[in-house]
């Protein structure tokens, strides 16, 4: 009988984390958009699964802050203020210079190899144009980049401001020119740690979060001073 519930749950999880990876993808890519509602017989049909599940993948999402909810109105895509982005984007500099550093300095050949695998996927998404085929190469990006570090504890907490970067990541990477950009610094960051530059892999990975950060919180500045008018 034990035997039997855990595999009941080993298989629930999965579920609810398919389910989880769906409803972010649909926030990251902008078809939630913030302060949108979420009604849980919409997602049920969308997704094609029960209401447990949708209900255990809400929940998830709503304590990495991609959702909030309210009493009488249920859960909603959460809104990021310029303040909280700003923040945000500080303290993700820091800890992605430093996994870039650790990278160059520590990381295996088989993980460059795979790092500049996901930078040449990303390059071929951003000339194909395509929103969730760019969302899924970034993110495989980034994980590579938190792998290749070998701190566990800078991966959890990368991962963390990642999904909460997940509101905010369509909106920098598609403004005018900010994509071809985005692919540079790429590029730049996967250079310097193939040749082992830990220093220059540090500088390549701030720069490239100041420059998503100018454009995000240019962005929330317009947006908040049109909601003003």
């Amino acid at each position: 009988m034990g035997d039997m519930d855990l595999q009941i749950a080993r298989q629930s999880a999965t579920l609810r984390t398919q389910v989880e990876d769906k409803l972010r993808q649909a926030i990251s890519s902008g078809r939630f958009k913030p302060g949108q509602r979420l009604v849980e017989r919409e997602l049920c049909e969308s997704i094609g699964v029960g209401r447990t599940s949708i209900r255990e993948a809400l929940r998830q999402l709503e304590a990495e802050g991609l959702i909030t909810s309210y009493p009488h109105r249920g859960p909603v895509v959460s809104t990021i203020t310029y303040e909280e982005a700003a923040q945000l984007y500080s303290v993700r500099a820091l800890l992605e210079s430093y996994a870039g550093k650790e990278f160059a300095e520590n990381g295996t050949a088989q993980d460059i190899h795979t790092l500049n695998e996901a930078v040449a996927e990303f390059a071929e998404a951003a000339e194909s144009g395509g929103g969730s085929r760019l969302i899924k190469a970034k993110t495989a990006f980034y994980d590579c980049l938190m792998q290749g570090s070998g701190n566990v504890f800078v991966k959890q907490m990368l991962t963390s401001l990642h999904n909460r970067v997940t509101l905010l990541r369509m909106t920098s990477m598609t403004q005018p020119g900010r994509l071809n950009h985005s692919v540079e610094e790429i590029k730049e960051i996967a250079a310097a740690i193939t040749d082992r530059n830990g220093a220059k892999a540090a500088a390549a990975c701030k720069y490239h979060i100041d420059m998503a950060a100018k454009v995000a919180l240019d962005y929330l500045r317009k947006t908040s001073e049109n909601d003003g008018d």
